[in-house]
């Protein structure tokens, strides 16, 4: 009776520890942080990959501790979305627009002005210093997120279906230059010196083919992607906007990271935003040389002749009226 007794209980306690094996996979994922991501991004954009170099550069600094999730395509949340749903806590990590966050910080608007960033090494360090830190701290308090790190979005600039002598605002009059159907993107063509023309991305290339539209202005990557090409015979390279963003955790999944954790997910940030700079300016510089191949101009004005021009006349408008005294000085001056 004893020796069934031992039996039975060296049996219990076999399947008891194979139980708990089963289980311990679970158990551990359960107690991982979980990091979900939602961009608008497509699988080939490097806005895209970045997110791969994030997660891998967690899985190296803090192997087990996080489970990133990815979610391209606009799948989880639509663009424009995520930070309502990072503040809910519905979101943990997004790329957000100077766009999204002026919209609740005003003051952040001046990054969506023409010529007030000069170029990717000077946007990193507007953000990466003094002054990204203090625009950063009110974000985090107005939006309830906390931006990470700086990532390239692009340069814009200015193509045209007929070739002109372009070297400061007066020779865009007359332009009919297309730009995206919202009052800030219409006052950006204006201070340009083109006549401002809203029209939908997806209708701009047969608007160049027929002449509804004079120009357009995007990236370089963009204008390749979208083939305008095709239907223009001049690039001009204005670099009027050096755009970007920002890429950012919730308030309430940041606040929940130990020390260390905060490290090692600032450090997978900058690594992310990193490898997108790097990869998207090396792009942007071949792609001069492909747009000249197509039988393109590529030419380059005075661009100190169009920053004095654009930054007076936003300067003297409404919009600057919400920029925090002396900002657009103190980013002017920043080197």
């Amino acid at each position: 009776m004893l020796t069934f007794s031992l039996r039975r209980s060296g049996l219990l306690a076999a399947c008891a520890a194979l139980w708990m094996a089963a289980l311990l996979p679970t158990a551990q994922a359960q107690g991982k942080v979980v990091l979900r991501i939602s961009t608008p991004a497509v699988p080939d954009d490097w806005h895209a990959k970045m997110w791969t170099v994030f997660k891998d550069s967690l899985e190296k600094s803090a192997p087990g501790e996080f489970d990133v999730q990815i979610n391209l395509n606009a799948s989880l949340f639509k663009q424009g979305t995520e930070p309502a749903a990072m503040a809910r806590g519905n979101l943990e990590l997004t790329s957000v627009s100077a766009f999204d966050i002026a919209k609740l910080v005003p003051e952040f608007s001046v990054f969506t002005a023409g010529y007030v960033v000069r170029d990717p090494a000077h946007q990193q360090k507007v953000f990466n210093g003094p002054i990204g830190a203090a625009l950063f701290k009110t974000v985090s308090e107005k939006m309830d997120v906390t931006p990470l790190a700086t990532a390239y979005l692009g340069t814009r600039q200015i193509n045209l279906r007929e070739v002109r002598n372009v070297k400061t605002p007066a020779d865009l009059k007359g332009v009919k230059l297309r730009m995206p159907a919202s009052k800030e993107w219409l006052f950006l063509g204006e201070a340009l010196g083109a006549t401002a023309t809203p029209l939908a991305f997806g209708e701009v290339y047969l608007g160049l083919k027929t002449g509804t539209i004079d120009g357009q202005d995007n990236p370089l990557p963009s204008v390749r992607a979208a083939k305008f090409y095709e239907v223009t015979r001049q690039i001009v390279m204005t670099g009027h906007l050096v755009d970007g963003v920002f890429i950012a955790i919730s308030n309430k999944a940041w606040n929940a990271l130990n020390a260390a954790q905060k490290q090692k997910v600032k450090a997978a940030a900058d690594a992310a935003a990193s490898y997108n700079n790097d990869n998207r300016i090396q792009e942007e510089r071949q792609l001069v040389a492909f747009f000249r191949a197509q039988g393109l101009q590529v030419t380059t004005p005075d661009v100190e002749a169009f920053r004095q021009s654009v930054q007076k006349t936003y300067l003297n408008s409404d919009y600057a009226r919400v920029w925090g005294k002396g900002l657009l000085e103190r980013i002017n001056a920043t080197r």
